[in-house]
């Protein structure tokens, strides 16, 4: 199995900053590791039900589950610079349908997946819910 080395944690900016008297703030940066199972297939799984962000009409807030699956490239991206960038759309306002496609979009961006899904499942406001999926690249065969 291949180790983690020090190399691989060069450009890693945000873990580990707490340790280092750093405060956690929102993010948009999204950094990633090299993955060295590269030609390998497998799905990456990353899901949180803690997302907020603002209706941009009202400004109330809005809450969602989002689930992020994908297949590496070169690049697997950073949990905590996730989690980071996730955090930063809570005081910003955008429709659902274009969030979810932004973070498929960034994420795509930064680590160059071979494929990409994004899922918004965004809790009830007005009587209506909305999931939004969206994906870039050919779904894995086993998935």
């Amino acid at each position: 199995m291949p180790k983690t080395s020090k190399k691989d944690l060069k450009d890693l900016t945000l873990l580990g900053n707490s340790r280092k008297g750093k405060k956690a703030k929102p993010s948009k940066k999204l950094e990633s590791f090299p993955n060295k199972n590269e030609g390998r297939e497998f799905v990456v799984d990353l899901h949180t039900d803690e997302f907020t962000c603002l209706c941009p009409a009202t400004g109330q807030p809005d809450f969602a589950k989002i689930r992020i699956r994908y297949v590496p490239g070169k690049k697997i991206v950073e949990s905590k610079s996730l989690k980071l960038y996730l955090w930063s759309y809570r005081n910003e306002g955008c429709f659902h349908e274009h969030l979810t496609n932004k973070i498929l979009d960034d994420l795509c961006e930064a680590l160059d997946p071979v494929w990409c899904r994004v899922d918004g499942d965004f809790n009830v406001r007005g009587g209506i819910g909305i999931s939004v999926s969206c994906q870039k690249g050919i779904p894995p065969k086993n998935f």
